[in-house]
């Protein structure tokens, strides 16, 4: 009776060019322009909804700044104006949210989640957390049909993500990411190891 050696799983390495980009710490320096604008445009976004307590364009006292925008948002013109929203789904959660008077607290969220995802990048903590919800806000702004810089930050955040082990490497990440485990070099793996092996039986 023979054996046969199978594979149980095999690690694919990155091409070099996405090795550089997003895994070289030599590109750290590029990575913080990139987390420099895009967190200081979420920190303007978010500071100015939580500085902002007029009557009507409030958003952390009763949300009347997210109602409104809501409300124009999810409103059905008559033909042959086209709604701001597309996707009838969407425009359906909208009005969901208004219905259940969800604005006091979605208004304080969205205020104090666009400032804490702005300092998080600006100062290089978790970035590919902050990137994540960064990127999830871009997404539902696009979806509300605001486009204005989202479309940009999105594209943005979505390479912070890829470059998450190098983008906070002039940062707070360079320190906390270690202590999660996380470490800048990857340990040495003998070639033997690189791959799991197992042996088969085989009838000859």
């Amino acid at each position: 009776m023979k054996t046969k050696i199978v594979n149980r799983h095999t690690v694919i390495a990155d091409p070099p060019l996405a090795r550089f980009l997003f895994s070289d710490t030599r590109m750290a320096a590029v990575w913080l322009l990139v987390r420099l604008y895009v967190g200081y445009s979420w920190v303007e976004a978010g500071w100015h909804k939580i500085s902002d307590v007029g009557a009507k364009t409030n958003y952390i006292i009763d949300g009347s700044g997210i109602l409104a925008f809501w409300s124009r948002i999810a409103a059905v013109p008559a033909a042959p104006a086209k709604p701001v929203i597309s996707y009838d789904w969407y425009r359906g959660f909208i009005q969901l949210l208004i219905d259940n008077h969800a604005e006091v607290v979605m208004g304080k969220v969205i205020a104090f989640g666009e400032t804490a995802v702005g300092i998080g990048l600006i100062v290089g903590a978790f970035v590919g957390v902050a990137a994540v919800f960064g990127g999830f806000m871009n997404m539902n702004f696009m979806l509300a049909g605001s486009a204005s810089s989202n479309p940009v930050m999105l594209v943005l955040a979505i390479a912070l993500i890829l470059a998450w082990k190098t983008a906070g490497h002039i940062g707070l990440d360079r320190f906390l990411l270690p202590l999660l485990g996380t470490p800048w070099k990857a340990p040495k793996v003998e070639a033997a190891t690189s791959t799991q092996r197992m042996r088969v039986p085989q009838l000859a």
